[in-house]
């Protein structure tokens, strides 16, 4: 009986130990997450396919990214481009969003003209066009709104055509507390040289850049080397986004080495969100623990 008592309590108390280690490992994880150097995003043109399709509707974009085990989410203007002003359809956006608990980032914003324009009048134009979204994307509790930077004329002429769209863009967008921010998005804005040209001569603190790994093509046959591009653009970043593909200075595509490029990226000191905007609606899970995967050998 003695040896039975014995053999009871070393059970016992190996099995508190035991449920101990592992409520500390839990802890531990649990720490390490926080630690982590960036944290993931969904882009909403990854599943651009299934909401052109109706297969996802725009209201259900938080769940798809909840479901794939990501919270925080980048909504692109494209999927809801009549409700801007819709009050009710943004507080069902926000809703599902927060029962989630899915963090809005960035509405990124298209089809509003250009903010560079060399006409003045459809400058001021396209600067009014965009003010709806700002007002939308504080309502959702996003920190910025996305905008591209297309212009035409000389290469210089397109730095002042930007840079006062952008500054006019800006002022708004501060006012409310809200971010500018311009992607690499083709066009000049896929020379990380123009584009660091242009932000720096606004010279405003709420109007940045979203670094885009995969967006540095200028036209056919030109394009920016996408790592020298984006330790370039970093400077002013309040997001990056990922794709898995990536240029260099000659016209060619390549894949992406993940852990030299987020290198280049948490060198900088970024510590925000980097949204993934590769591999499609299938490939959600694969694609977030590609990126896990490289943080963890980076942290």
């Amino acid at each position: 009986m003695k040896s039975t008592r014995t053999n009871r309590r070393q059970f016992l108390a190996t099995s508190s130990m035991a449920t101990l280690a592992l409520g500390l490992n839990q802890y531990a994880r649990a720490a390490d997450k926080e630690k982590l150097p960036f944290k993931i995003s969904l882009a909403q043109w990854t599943i651009n396919r299934e909401l052109k399709s109706g297969k996802i509707d725009n209201l259900d974009f938080a769940k798809v990214a909840h479901e794939h085990g990501i919270q925080a989410v980048e909504y692109v203007n494209q999927f809801f481009m009549d409700k801007a002003k819709d009050k009710s359809y943004l507080a069902e956006m926000k809703k599902r969003a927060a029962d989630l608990d899915v963090k809005s980032l960035i509405i990124m914003c298209d089809r509003e003209g250009k903010i560079g324009d060399p006409d003045k009048a459809k400058r001021t134009q396209t600067i009014e066009n965009h003010r709806k979204w700002i007002d939308a994307a504080r309502f959702l509790g996003c920190h910025s709104i996305r905008v591209n930077a297309g212009s035409a004329g000389t290469y210089k002429e397109q730095v002042g055509y930007a840079a006062d769209g952008l500054a006019r863009l800006t002022e708004f967008g501060a006012e409310q507390e809200m971010n500018v921010i311009v992607e690499n998005h083709g066009g000049l804005s896929s020379n990380a040289d123009w584009l660091s040209e242009v932000i720096t001569r606004v010279g405003h603190n709420r109007c940045g850049t979203l670094p885009d790994f995969g967006n540095f093509r200028i036209k056919d046959g030109e394009s920016y080397d996408s790592y020298r591009g984006i330790k370039k653009l970093m400077a002013w970043a309040k997001g990056v986004s990922v794709k898995d593909r990536v240029w260099d200075d000659k016209g060619n595509q390549s894949p992406l080495d993940y852990d030299r490029m987020l290198k280049i990226v948490l060198d900088t000191g970024f510590d925000g969100y980097c949204g993934i905007e590769f591999g499609g609606y299938a490939n959600l899970n694969k694609s977030r623990k590609t990126l896990e995967e490289s943080r963890q050998r980076l942290s």
